[in-house]
């Protein structure tokens, strides 16, 4: 029986999605080192939302990095095709719901200083494809809300964050 996820994650006990659309949860923890080394990006605050988004793709990539070793999830492959059925890969939803478990983490550490977390968004396959799901951030200066999508790359590489218009209007990496 899978573990249920938690909402109000803390350093000492967070969940983690992985195996497609959440099929397996666990609850996991970092370290105060792993903490320290994962933060280190953002641990001077940057003086533009545009150098904050940039630490903040560092630093989950860095989480994504700590968290596989701690789970087996860093097999994880960009997308889904590479590495489905593999144990330890994760799909846009699982991507999104760890991204947001992160970001949630940083911003309850006061890390964050030009953005706020938002709830997750998807994109409906119409014209652009299959529904896909992200992560959200806002600029809290301008009101923008951008993508945060760990989907398109392998673990333990930075997500492609967008504004989230470009993005629920099909944007992907290399399309820029």
């Amino acid at each position: 029986m899978p573990v249920d996820r938690i909402t109000e994650p803390a350093l000492e006990r967070y969940s983690v999605c992985f195996d497609h659309s959440c099929t397996t949860v666990v609850t996991d923890a970092l370290s105060q080192a792993e903490w320290d080394m994962a933060t280190q990006p953002l641990k001077n605050p940057s003086s533009t939302a545009a150098e904050e988004r940039l630490a903040i793709a560092r630093v989950i990539a860095i989480f994504e990095e700590i968290v596989g070793r701690h789970t087996g999830t860093y097999r994880d492959m960009g997308r889904n095709l590479r590495g489905f059925g593999q144990p330890g890969q994760l799909d846009c939803i699982d991507e999104s719901t760890n991204t947001t478990t992160y970001l949630r983490l940083l911003e309850r550490g006061g890390l964050l200083h030009h953005h706020r977390v938002l709830e997750r968004s998807t994109r409906f396959g119409l014209f652009i494809g299959m529904p896909h799901t992200t992560a959200v951030i806002e600029d809290t200066g301008t009101g923008d809300r951008y993508a945060v999508d760990s989907w398109f790359r392998d673990n333990g590489q930075p997500p492609y964050i967008t504004k989230l218009e470009l993005w629920k209007a099909g944007g992907e990496p290399q399309n820029e």
